[in-house]
């Protein structure tokens, strides 16, 4: 851990978690979650990610490599923020899945109610 790290995590008092097990992905292509320009991590299909933050505004990305979406959040503190975020398809991306294994995907993230 370098030393902005730790300082990060020491004034932290709020927390983000993203996860990705939407019914309506199509489980293909990995997407990747930035918090303020910071690579956090990467979600594959059912996998969730949770990580600390300081309160304040603050971009949340998710990028697949073929697109992505930024969110603009106000992050007061205590927070217990939740996200889900999922690769979809339209009909014409999801022949081109089927016939060629490949297409576009594009990615979202919404915010969720965190689970009681």
């Amino acid at each position: 851990m370098t030393p902005s790290e730790s300082d990060h995590s020491a004034t932290a008092s709020a927390r983000i978690t993203v996860t990705r097990d939407s019914p309506d992905d199509v489980q293909t292509r990995q997407i990747e979650l930035f918090f303020d320009g910071e690579r956090k991590g990467e979600l594959l299909f059912a996998d969730q990610l949770t990580f600390a933050v300081v309160p304040g505004r603050h971009t949340l990305r998710v990028d697949n490599t073929w697109n992505h979406q930024d969110l603009e959040l106000n992050v007061a503190e205590g927070s217990d923020l939740h996200f889900v975020t999922k690769n979809t398809a339209g009909q014409f991306s999801r022949f081109l899945l089927v016939a060629f294994g490949a297409g576009p995907i594009y990615v979202s993230i919404d915010p969720v109610l965190p689970p009681s």
